[in-house]
C-alpha cells in the first residue's frame, strides 16, 4: 500500500470546537457527524476510493470527458500534491463525499493551482501565502441531503483555522444543463446574477482564460444557482470574476473566494466554535 506524500502541513484533528486546542495530536482522527464520518486520506488507496466517487459523479452522471491514467477513476497531476478530505456513510465505511485541498507550499510545489489554468490570478498574488485551493468537491447522488457537505465544510474550516490559514478559492462549476435550460444561458443568467448582488472587492478580481460568451447568451433568466454554489454564497463566499468555459467538465467555473473573517457569526460558532 504506497504511502502518500508527506504532508506539507499537519492534518487537522477533525472535531470542531478541537481547532483551539494549543497543541495538535500525531495522527488525524476520524470525526462523527450524523451517521458520517470525516477523515483526511493517509494512503494512496483511500485516494483512489475518492478518485472512484469522482468519475462516478463527474464522468458517468454529469457527462464529463475526462483524460485518466487509471480506468473508472479521475486522476489528474494535482491529486498527488493534495490532502484529500473523505466523508464515509456508516455503516460500511463507503466514500460518499470528497474534497482536495492545496497548500500553498504545495501549490509552489506543483507550480500553481487548478485555478491557474482557468483564471489569470495575478491580483492574487498577495494572499497566497495564507490561500489553500478547494477541488474536485462531490458527494454520491444518495447523500445529498445537506449532512455531508456540512461535515466536509466543518472538517474545511477546522483544518485552516489550525493551519492559520485564511483564505480559500475554487472553482464553482455551472452544468451546461441547469435546471433544465440547455447550453450556456443558465450560466450567463446566474454570473449576471451573481455579479449584482456578490462580487468581491475589484484588487481580487480575476480574468478568465477561455471565456464563457456571456454578451452573446441569454442572461435574463430566472434560473438559480445550483446548491453548492448557494452554500459558499451562505458563509460569506465572493465571486471574483466572469465564468470562464471548461471544456472537459462542459461547465462554466465561477472563480470564487472564501475568507475565514467573512462567514458569518452562526457558521464561526457552528465550525469553529468562536
Amino acid at each position: 500500500m504506497k504511502e502518500l506524500p508527506t504532508p506539507t502541513l499537519a492534518l487537522s484533528r477533525l472535531g470542531l470546537r478541537e481547532t483551539l486546542w494549543p497543541q495538535p495530536p500525531q495522527l488525524p482522527q476520524p470525526a462523527a457527524a450524523g451517521g458520517v464520518t470525516v477523515a483526511w486520506a493517509r494512503h494512496q488507496d483511500e485516494v483512489r476510493e475518492a478518485q472512484r466517487l469522482r468519475w462516478r459523479v463527474f464522468v458517468q452522471e454529469m457527462g464529463a470527458r475526462l483524460p485518466t491514467s487509471l480506468p473508472g477513476h479521475d486522476v489528474d497531476l494535482f491529486d498527488d500534491f493534495c490532502e484529500h478530505l473523505l466523508v464515509r456513510a456508516e455503516p460500511g465505511g463507503e466514500v460518499v463525499g470528497t474534497y482536495r485541498v492545496l497548500t500553498p507550499a504545495q501549490a509552489r510545489r506543483v507550480g500553481g493551482t487548478y485555478s491557474d489554468t482557468e483564471f489569470d490570478l495575478t491580483r492574487l498574488r498577495g494572499l497566497r501565502e495564507r490561500m489553500v485551493e478547494l477541488g474536485r468537491s462531490c458527494v454520491h447522488p444518495d447523500h445529498r441531503q445537506g449532512g455531508v457537505i456540512l461535515a466536509l465544510w466543518g472538517a474545511l474550516a477546522a483544518f485552516m483555522h489550525r493551519n492559520r490559514l485564511d483564505t480559500m478559492i475554487g472553482c464553482a462549476s455551472i452544468p451546461m444543463l441547469q435546471n433544465g435550460v440547455h447550453g450556456g444561458d443558465a450560466a450567463a443568467s446566474i454570473w449576471r446574477q451573481l455579479s449584482a448582488t456578490h462580487m468581491a472587492p475589484i484588487q481580487y478580481h480575476v480574468q478568465p482564460r477561455l471565456p464563457l460568451p456571456v454578451d452573446q447568451l441569454d442572461g435574463s433568466l430566472d434560473v438559480e444557482p445550483p446548491a453548492l454554489i448557494k452554500g459558499y454564497l451562505r458563509l460569506g463566499a465572493k465571486v471574483l470574476g466572469a465564468p470562464a468555459w471548461d471544456p472537459d467538465f462542459n461547465t462554466a467555473d465561477l472563480p470564487m473566494m472564501m475568507r475565514l473573517a467573512d462567514l458569518p457569526p452562526r457558521y464561526r460558532r457552528h465550525f469553529l466554535g468562536a
